[in-house]
C-alpha cells in the first residue's frame, strides 16, 4: 500500500460505543494486528470496493453493441490534435 511508501501523518478520531470498540479490538486480535492496522486497512478495503462499485456500468444488449461500435471505430480526424501531438515537449524546446 503506498502508506508503506509515505510516512503516516494524518489523524482520524473516532467516537463509538465501549462495546463497539471492544468488538473492533478482538477482531483486530485475530487477525494478529493492532487495532489501528485492523482499522486502517479493513477501511481501506471498503473504500476500495466502494470505488470500484462507481466505475462499474451496465448497458442494456442495444447499447452495450453501440458502445463496442464506438470503440471499434477509426477514430475521427481531428487537424488540431494531430498537431498538438506533434509539437515537441517543453522540456526539450
Amino acid at each position: 500500500m503506498a502508506d508503506t511508501i509515505e510516512g503516516r501523518s494524518e489523524r482520524v478520531d473516532l467516537r463509538m460505543t465501549p462495546a463497539a470498540k471492544l468488538t473492533l479490538q478482538r477482531a483486530a486480535a485475530v487477525a494478529n494486528k493492532t487495532l489501528s492496522e485492523f482499522l486502517l486497512d479493513t477501511g481501506l478495503n471498503a473504500a476500495l470496493d466502494t470505488l470500484a462499485d462507481r466505475r462499474v456500468f451496465q448497458l442494456d444488449q442495444k447499447r452495450w453493441d453501440a458502445f463496442m461500435a464506438a470503440l471499434a471505430a477509426a477514430p475521427k480526424n481531428n487537424p488540431k490534435l494531430r498537431r498538438l501531438l506533434a509539437r515537441k515537449p517543453a522540456w526539450e524546446e
